[in-house]
């Protein structure tokens, strides 16, 4: 029995029908999807000024002659209550309901209609057979927070069997938990790993440590899917050589729909079934291809609740080698919020010097964790988790890089802690600016 789809279906989630919708959509010849995106752009942009008042009020009053006249759309403007946002007609039990993450500082409860939501599994689905794994039969060894309340956690237990996963922890990563999982991975038939970036990486790094092949250990695993925390070379590397098996990224929004999956020549492909992305500079107007843009995508399908030329708060560059059907993601580079803002007024990204921290505190593989946050223009802090403290030499040298890559005159402060705080969700991330961003 396909307990997956079952479970959609019995929630009033009509996969079969999204599925072969999706076929359909998958099969549009690439000389005509231009013709599609457009059609599509405009139905959903006329049927939310019809049918949405709350769309309405953020400033289109009528159809579009360009897009680029379409207004775009920020998180802080779906910081309402969720029925002044709903479509005509429409109460929340009528719809799929959830809330964001908050990762981004801006979290907000957020709805589908159905079939938006069927169409959003069918991609998943879809992309996740590239690497052969079927969630109605394949085996999920599953690295996600849980909620700790008794409801939140049993019902989250319940969806994890009808979906044949099983949950790991990702607030204890001690060894005596890693070393939990590793036994895990000896019992039970794991077809795939997917969760969060940051504790399969250390997960990873524990069984380097322990000298394990994990293929050795769990010979049906086939392929490994981080998603929600930026994945790095080295990181990926490590996973690929310990784990066995290939690691796939992927790059997704709960509001929206899987947006970008590694395909299997290794390009980061953006979903151009359901989503429109875009990436803009700071008039909304789209950048050339090799160039750094804002994403902005369009939800083709949702009717329930408009994310038309909705900025998501990150940053991107599209690669050349992509074409309208099959649009290709260069680079992600971090978010639009976590950028540094120096005494100079020079502006930097966070995650890049991040990276170059990470190069240095992580080569005798004593840090297992760390996070870099900054309180004020000057003022930086690095909290770590680590076996032994920072010694003075490599906490000076950390210092001198990132000086070297920001500017003169900036503090760097260390500090060792047992954990580092993680979103409730679970999530880590790797640099926090507390800095007014419209500075």
């Amino acid at each position: 029995m396909k307990l997956f789809d079952f479970s959609l279906r019995l929630n009033g989630y009509p996969i079969d029908k999204a599925k072969q919708a999706l076929t359909q959509i998958q099969k549009i010849k690439k000389d005509d999807y231009s013709a599609y995106i457009d059609e599509k752009r405009r139905a959903i942009v006329s049927y939310h000024l019809k049918n949405n008042s709350f769309y309405r009020s953020i400033g289109l009053q009528d159809s579009y002659s360009k897009w680029e006249n379409v207004p775009i759309m920020t998180k802080r403007d779906l910081q309402q209550p969720l029925k002044n946002r709903l479509s005509q007609g429409l109460k929340p039990k009528d719809v799929y309901v959830n809330k964001t993450s908050g990762s981004s500082g801006d979290p907000f409860v957020f709805a589908k209609d159905k079939w938006s939501h069927a169409l959003t599994w069918a991609v998943i689905m879809n992309r996740f057979s590239w690497y052969d794994i079927d969630f109605n039969h394949s085996w999920q060894a599953r690295f996600y927070g849980i909620p700790l309340d008794h409801f939140g956690y049993y019902k989250e237990r319940i969806k994890d069997y009808f979906s044949h996963r099983y949950r790991f922890t990702v607030f204890d990563l001690s060894d005596a938990a890693m070393d939990f999982c590793l036994k895990q991975f000896s019992k039970r038939p794991f077809d795939y790993i997917n969760g969060y970036t940051s504790p399969i990486v250390q997960f990873a790094k524990f069984l380097d440590r322990k000298g394990v092949n994990l293929k050795t250990v769990c010979n049906s695993l086939k392929v490994c899917m981080v998603t929600s925390e930026m994945l790095f070379d080295d990181d990926k590397a490590l996973m690929e050589r310990v784990f066995g098996i290939p690691v796939v990224n992927e790059y997704g929004a709960s509001e929206l729909d899987l947006i970008a999956f590694q395909n299997p020549d290794d390009q980061w492909q953006l979903n151009s079934e359901t989503l429109f992305v875009e990436l803009v500079n700071d008039e909304g107007i789209p950048v050339s291809t090799g160039q750094e843009g804002r994403v902005v995508i369009t939800s083709l399908y949702n009717t329930a609740h408009p994310f038309i030329r909705y900025d998501i708060g990150d940053v991107g560059v599209l690669s050349g080698a992509g074409t309208i059907k099959t649009p290709i993601l260069k680079k992600l580079i971090g978010r639009t919020n976590d950028m540094a803002i120096l005494p100079s007024g020079k502006r930097a990204a966070g995650l890049t010097f991040y990276y170059i921290t990470k190069s240095i505190i992580e080569d005798d593989g004593n840090v297992k964790e760390f996070i870099i946050e900054q309180f004020e223009p000057d003022f930086f802090k690095v909290s770590y988790v680590s076996e032994e403290p920072l010694s003075q030499k490599k906490e000076d040298k950390i210092s001198k890089e990132m000086v070297n890559y920001l500017e003169d005159g900036i503090r760097i402060e260390f500090e060792r802690l047992s954990n580092l705080k993680r979103t409730k969700s679970g999530k880590l991330k790797q640099f926090i600016s507390y800095i007014n961003q419209s500075v």
